[in-house]
């Protein structure tokens, strides 16, 4: 039988049937090398291992990895050999005596804690935290609202069932210079509780970010809650905090999951324990071979990140794009053939240009977060840990270059990193600058990090299970993130489909923080609606030097807000003729985007949103006809199915006051966006 100690993770059982004997015979053994090792007694491989890993801790000095065999003889009992992974230690020769020892004691108490490497990323976060004592607690937040009761103590159970079940919430850091993670038995979330009315919510969820986690206790996560109780009619406020050296936000969405399935039980979670593990993970990064991924960044290496303005303080500011902007800012990247967040990255270049005075082309660097999870490990997606990783991204900004090119390539550099999204900053450094920093130190984070949230999708099944208890939660929402850069900026969707950005800095002052961050809104709100194929990303600039509208804003077209008409795409000119997209309950907002954004012709489209029943506001159809009447030169309304009694009967309505009778296009909800848009200008040909 064979061991490999050499392997990233350490398990600790007894050993079972009774005490182990070590015979040790010196006979014609060289003192400086390890003994050959004769064991009497039921034995463990197990324990072998948790021997010498304790005897490796115990050291005074590095000593290298030993690899046990196990050879068992014919009276039943078993050899033990033992051969240096690396080069023997030649200052002293091997402690066999206390290796005895270790493999001889008594079992007494609980089991050795088991012990998993971490991971190069690990080792950067972990000194990342190190290196800044004292700034508001390294933790992350996410925010649940609960409606309806709360058993408290089902709550503490639930969660410490998860941790039962899940080793990550049970980990911490090892003191000292080689961290390794180790898995407390018994540890668990720290679970607060405050009543109602105790506290203000915004000053709890600030006093526990200060607090921050540490990660060299146990629990790198900690779940607060405001309010509750079985009786409770109301909602109560859920704060979850979590340390992203051993968690990230994927993660903790998937615990979160894992906690309404442990409550729903009555507290115990069913189950066994997770695979794949963090071990298991640790196993797979090992196994990598890093030639392929050290040829690619050397081959694109990254170009230095963009200075941020020079500031003091550290803090948070927020701003949100309603959901009607959102969609149509997917719908324009989607006409690019990139994904929102490649639009994102775009803007965001581009702000950091402006902000650094520059006039001619330069490289903007900056980096971007990617789950980690797109690996060949069957699982990972519902595996906790900390696995988003920061890359570095250099967009090439030229005031002369069109605007698309932009996020295109930034898309296809974010495609080419993809297969090595689970290589970490430090050794992408220790690569691609002479003299770089090994991975397991500090590594210098500069520049801004752009974090673009994706989210694990909840079981379909856990929503009507709630209900069952008379329970219903929110979605996780994102309060930030505190992180090792100086600007992180964090965007991700609400419940209502807007896209809410949040900028964190540590270093860079707030109000340099809050004007990069506006100008971003405000790009991703107007290009959308004014950029054409002929738009330079010099024109983008002056979209961005042009001072923001820093009130927090509506929908788009607040003058005609009254009519529930939302300009999704302006004329070419004034007086071409507007095309109106009749929205049917139920329609997808984005499939009328879309339908905007496939338009080619010179007229303006407008949204007419479904009329609601619960908003006493809600114009009369006769304000929707004079605001139509209103626009000027031909009009077709168009809808796809579903929305065509709307549609004739507004068309009859403009008809009756001597309007021009429009053109009415419907169309099947199957029906390519490309096609229904060409089917549209050619109606406004005809009728013009």
């Amino acid at each position: 039988m064979t061991t490999d100690h050499s392997s990233h993770t350490t398990s600790a059982r007894a050993t079972p049937g009774g005490p182990m004997t070590v015979v040790l015979d010196l006979t014609g053994q060289d003192p400086a090398a390890p003994p050959v090792l004769e064991l009497r007694g039921p034995v463990d491989p197990h324990r072998v291992e948790a021997a010498l890993d304790r005897l490796a801790r115990l050291g005074t000095r590095p000593a290298p990895s030993w690899r046990p065999r196990l050879e068992p003889a014919d009276d039943g009992h078993h050899t033990l050999r033992l051969t240096p992974d690396g080069p023997p230690a030649a200052e002293a020769p091997f402690p066999a005596g206390l290796f005895a020892d270790l493999l001889t004691v008594a079992e007494s108490g609980p089991a050795p804690a088991p012990r998993i490497e971490p991971t190069p990323l690990q080792r950067e976060l972990l000194a990342d935290a190190d290196a800044h004592p004292g700034t508001e607690g390294w933790c992350e937040q996410l925010a649940v609202t609960w409606y309806g009761p709360l058993d408290p103590e089902r709550l503490a159970a639930a969660w410490q069932s998860v941790a039962e079940r899940e080793s990550v919430l049970r980990a911490a850091f090892e003191e000292g210079p080689e961290p390794w993670i180790v898995c407390h038995e018994g540890a668990g979330p720290e679970v607060l509780r405050f009543p109602h009315g105790s506290v203000d919510w915004h000053a709890l969820v600030e006093a526990d970010r200060r607090r921050g986690l540490d990660p060299r206790r146990p629990g790198p996560l900690r779940v607060t809650f405001l309010g509750g109780g079985p009786d409770a009619a109301g909602s109560t406020r859920v704060l979850l905090s979590f340390h992203p050296a051993l968690l990230d936000d994927w993660s903790v969405r998937l615990l979160l999951h894992e906690f309404y399935r442990a409550y729903l039980a009555g507290g115990e979670l069913p189950g066994g324990a997770r695979r794949p593990d963090l071990g298991d993970y640790t196993r797979w990064l090992a196994a990598q071979d890093t030639a392929p991924a050290r040829e690619f960044w050397r081959d694109a290496p990254p170009g230095p990140a963009a200075r941020l303005p020079a500031g003091d303080g550290t803090g948070q500011v927020r701003t949100r794009i309603t959901p009607e902007e959102s969609e149509r800012l997917a719908a324009w990247a989607g006409a690019l053939g990139c994904p929102e967040s490649s639009a994102l990255h775009a803007v965001w270049a581009l702000a950091l240009y402006r902000a650094g005075g520059h006039a001619a082309a330069a490289d903007i660097g900056f980096s971007a977060a990617v789950s980690g999870r797109g690996i060949l490990l069957d699982g990972v997606e519902r595996l906790p840990a900390a696995l988003r990783n920061p890359l570095p991204m250099t967009a090439g900004v030229n005031p002369y270059a069109p605007l698309a090119e932009l996020p295109a390539r930034l898309r296809d550099q974010a495609l080419d990193a993809a297969g090595y999204e689970w290589v970490s900053q430090g050794r992408i450094r220790s690569w691609t600058r002479p003299g770089g920093t090994p991975a397991p130190t500090a590594v210098p984070r500069t520049g801004s990090l752009v974090v673009f949230e994706n989210r694990p999708r909840p079981p379909g099944d856990l929503a009507p299970a709630l209900a069952a208890l008379g329970v219903r939660v929110s979605t996780p929402e994102t309060l930030g993130a505190r992180t090792g850069f100086p600007l992180t900026l964090v965007a991700h969707r609400d419940d209502e489909g807007g896209l809410v950005l949040t900028a964190t800095c540590l270093g860079t002052g707030l109000a340099q923080a809050e004007d990069l961050l506006t100008r971003t809104a405000h790009a991703l709100r107007e290009l959308p609606r004014t950029a054409t194929p002929a738009t330079t990303v010099g024109g983008a600039l002056a979209l961005l030097a042009a001072p923001p509208d820093r009130v927090p804003r509506g929908r788009p077209g607040t003058r005609r807000t009254a009519a529930a008409l939302t300009e999704l795409r302006p004329a070419a000119r004034p007086g071409t003729g507007t095309v109106c997209l009749v929205r049917a309950p139920g329609t997808p907002l984005s499939a009328l985007t879309r339908v905007a954004y496939a338009y080619r012709g010179p007229e303006a489209v407008v949204l007419l949103r479904p009329p609601s029943h619960t908003d006493a506001t809600a114009p009369a159809a006769d304000a929707v006809a004079e605001a139509l009447t209103g626009l000027g030169g031909p009009l077709v309304l168009g809808a796809f199915c579903g929305g065509g009694e709307r549609a004739y009967a507004l068309a009859g309505q403009l008809v009756a006051a001597g309007s021009r009778p429009p053109g009415v296009v419907l169309t099947g909800t199957a029906t390519p966006a490309g096609t229904f848009a060409h089917t549209l200008e050619a109606v406004v040909r005809r009728i013009r």
